[in-house]
């Protein structure tokens, strides 16, 4: 396939958003609701966050209006697309009496087509890492499978990290390369805002074509090019990964791990806003009547104490083992597991964590360990009143 560069003005762009619900899509895309920036079905350019900024920190959201007429001027939501793709509640299927025998009903014939407007490259790359997941080894999950093959991605390179991203140590962004249909880099000037739009897929050119467009020129791909220039400089945290998995495979019986313990609530905020955990547990109800069955599988999180429960009680029982669990998990064994990091550096478990740990201050800590009182001084690694 030959990449197209395009030029979109505001009608096209809602021309964008028509035309895939014509052929079948539900458009999901960002909206502000209760005070954040939420992931739902959307139908106008109306329903997206326009002129709205964030600001986070560790432990810290505030969604604010700035003022502006950019539509993707924010950072990470607190969701991620993982809730179309891999629902936080499912079922897997049902089984109905029948005389002597019952019947399977198998539940993964999803027909919803979505598509996506406004991912990431963080988000996508997020993706790609749940679909080696879920369909890329010997086992496959034809639910995530089905939901996968309905998705048209729309990807929107990112202008504005914030003050919790790393995507640019984890080489995930804020440029995307992979993994969409259509990219688009927003341009907000004084006279003008348009959207350069990049060619993905085939999917991507054929719905390209059904809407009004301009061909670009060398001076508005430098332009795109200069947005995410820019937004390099903008990342709030950083994490070397040189070496990190040896790093901590090495820090397995490290003290550091009581310290954060001492902070952390164990309420598995951080996996439920990461847009790559996949942690699950199934769940078995029955009727009333003793007729039907269904088997449900639900998000889980591996600093629960039943996560890891076997008989004569759990595996990791202390909070500094979950939390070491976590981060060796998702920056060290993952790579063992399936070939590349579990972050991708979009900062939400730093964001919403209650207790604002941060997980490049924790690395770095564990990479030059220092004294508790140097660590205080410095603001890293240490327990917080």
């Amino acid at each position: 396939m030959d990449e197209k560069l395009a030029l979109l003005r505001l009608e096209g762009f809602q021309k964008l958003l028509s035309t895939l619900r014509d052929n079948g899509y539900v458009t999901a895309g960002p909206t502000v609701r209760d005070g954040v920036v939420v992931y739902d079905e959307i139908n106008s350019v109306s329903d997206l966050p326009q002129g709205f900024r964030d600001e986070q920190a560790p432990g810290r959201y505030r969604l604010s209006k700035n003022g502006g007429s950019a539509f993707f001027g924010y950072a990470a939501s607190p969701q991620s697309w993982k809730k179309f793709l891999y629902p936080s509640l499912s079922k897997v299927f049902s089984a109905r009496r029948e005389g002597a025998g019952f019947s399977l009903i198998h539940e993964h014939n999803e027909t919803v087509k979505y598509a996506l407007i406004g991912a990431r490259p963080c988000e996508i790359a997020a993706i790609l890492i749940q679909d080696k997941v879920f369909t890329g080894g010997a086992h496959v999950d034809d639910a995530y499978k089905a939901r996968r093959e309905n998705v048209f991605i729309v990807a929107v390179n990112c202008a504005e990290p914030g003050g919790t991203c790393f995507c640019a140590s984890m080489g995930t962004g804020p440029s995307v390369t992979a993994g969409f249909d259509l990219a688009l880099t927003e341009i907000v000037e004084d006279d003008r805002h348009v959207f350069l739009v990049k060619t993905g897929s085939e999917k991507g050119v054929s719905v390209l074509a059904h809407i009004p467009h301009e061909n670009a020129d060398d001076g508005f791909a430098k332009k795109a090019d200069d947005v995410t220039k820019a937004a390099l400089s903008k990342m709030g945290r950083k994490l070397d990964t040189g070496g990190i998995k040896e790093l901590l495979y090495g820090a397995r019986d490290s003290r550091h791990w009581e310290k954060v313990a001492r902070r952390c609530l164990a309420c598995a905020n951080c996996t439920m806003v990461c847009p790559t955990c996949f942690c699950s547990s199934v769940e078995d109800v029955t009727s009333l009547t003793g007729d039907i069955a269904e088997r449900w599988r639900k998000w889980d999180s591996c600093f629960t104490t039943d996560f890891t429960y076997i008989h004569g009680g759990s595996v990791r029982q202390t909070t500094a083992s979950r939390y070491r669990h976590w981060i060796t998990h998702k920056l060290g064994s993952w790579h063992d597991q399936f070939g590349s990091s579990g972050c991708v550096g979009c900062g939400r478990c730093i964001t919403w964590c209650p207790a604002g740990i941060d997980i490049t201050e924790e690395a770095a800590v564990l990479r030059a360990p220092v004294e508790p009182s140097t660590a205080e001084d410095q603001g890293r690694g240490h327990e917080k009143p």
